[in-house]
């Protein structure tokens, strides 16, 4: 009896699995540049001290694996975001990116992201511990229309550059003329770029190519570990919303619609009515600010804040990371009455005090 062999065909890895597999190809080159990991995170290269120290004052470059990416395609995919999303959509466009946030019908943000746009698909730059989370709820409110959501976290690597010589470095690396205006974005044929926030210029870079942009940047910028990036996103005043802080805050509370991540002028979204109320009819109670702690501990995302004699929180946490020149910079949303009579601290009074810092947009918009 002859035996029949059957050719081996090749089977398609799944996006989890091809996530898994470029993550790993990414940390083995980056630990062969000296980069220590905890779990995907890049805690520094070899000389943390220096590193925070040139986050200030020299030009930095990092890798930002913590952050992932959802793909939204389809003909409806506009319509679809349009009607989820606390900014108008409409303004997205392969040259012009956007901060937005999803909320819950009570207008309690459930995640916050950047919106950019390649080619004819949407993409969520969002926290990689919230992709997960984010995919099986907005899959919900698909129905008939034609729209794909998918984790593409496998199709770019995610770099930030920072510095006054970031702008000639990626034209030099990229052979282009970045954007400089902020949330302007470019893209390439192996990259796309956006200018973001900051009290220096900075960008993001999502590259199908990190390797050789790597080694070209790394010849002229510090490679620092993931915090760096963090702590220059609190100094900007830029709040993450995580898994700890989800459904907390509406979109005010954090300022988000003082640094372009709401619209008053477009449709209907989920929770726009009560977004829309606190603008125009309400008060707001509590808002978020930017703060130091003399700290050798790194406070949480969610951790609660006091005054003195009050045995209720007035605030919680929604950032925290080392500051260069020592102690903790933080994001907090605070009642504003206690923010302004009282002193407010991070966990028991009277240690652990909060001292305010000037956030670089104002707070009266």
């Amino acid at each position: 009896m002859d035996i029949i062999v059957k050719p081996l065909i090749p089977r398609l890895l799944t996006h989890v699995e091809l996530n898994k597999m470029m993550i790993e190809q990414w940390q083995r080159y980056l630990q062969q540049n000296g980069a220590q990991f905890e779990e995907h995170v890049v805690l520094h290269f070899g000389s943390p001290a220096i590193e925070r120290q040139a986050a200030l004052q020299s030009n930095i470059l990092t890798d930002l694996s913590y952050f992932g990416i959802i793909k939204i395609s389809g003909s409806d995919a506009a319509k679809f975001l349009q009607g989820q999303l606390t900014n108008d959509v409409l303004q997205v466009n392969t040259d012009q990116s956007q901060l937005s946030a999803w909320c819950n019908p009570k207008g309690r943000i459930i995640v916050n992201f950047r919106l950019f746009q390649r080619q004819d698909a949407y993409y969520l730059f969002l926290p990689q511990a919230s992709v997960e989370m984010t995919l099986k709820r907005l899959r919900m409110y698909i129905l008939r229309a034609a729209v794909q959501l998918e984790e593409v976290s496998h199709q770019f690597v995610r770099l930030g550059i920072a510095g006054e010589q970031s702008v000639s470095l990626i034209a030099d690396s990229l052979n282009c003329t970045p954007p400089t205006s902020i949330n302007a974005s470019l893209t390439l044929e192996t990259a796309t770029i956006i200018r973001v926030q900051g009290v220096q210029p900075r960008y993001l870079l999502f590259t199908e190519t990190p390797q050789t942009l790597w080694s070209r940047l790394a010849q002229s910028a510090h490679p620092v570990g993931t915090a760096i990036w963090q702590c220059l996103d609190i100094l900007a005043g830029l709040p993450q919303v995580v898994p700890a802080t989800s459904e907390e805050f509406v979109p005010q509370m954090i300022n988000y619609s003082l640094i372009g991540g709401v619209s008053f002028n477009k449709g209907c979204y989920t929770g726009q009515e009560i977004v829309a109320r606190m603008q125009y009819l309400g008060t707001l109670k509590r808002r978020m600010y930017l703060a130091k702690i003399d700290t050798t501990s790194l406070p949480q995302p969610s951790d609660a804040l006091y005054v003195s004699n009050e045995p209720q929180s007035v605030g919680k946490i929604v950032n925290a990371q080392w500051h260069p020149h020592g102690g903790v910079v933080v994001l907090a949303v605070i009642q504003v009455t206690q923010a302004e009579q009282n002193e407010v601290y991070w966990q028991t009074p009277p240690s652990e005090k909060l001292h305010w810092l000037d956030l670089p947009y104002s707070v009266t918009g």
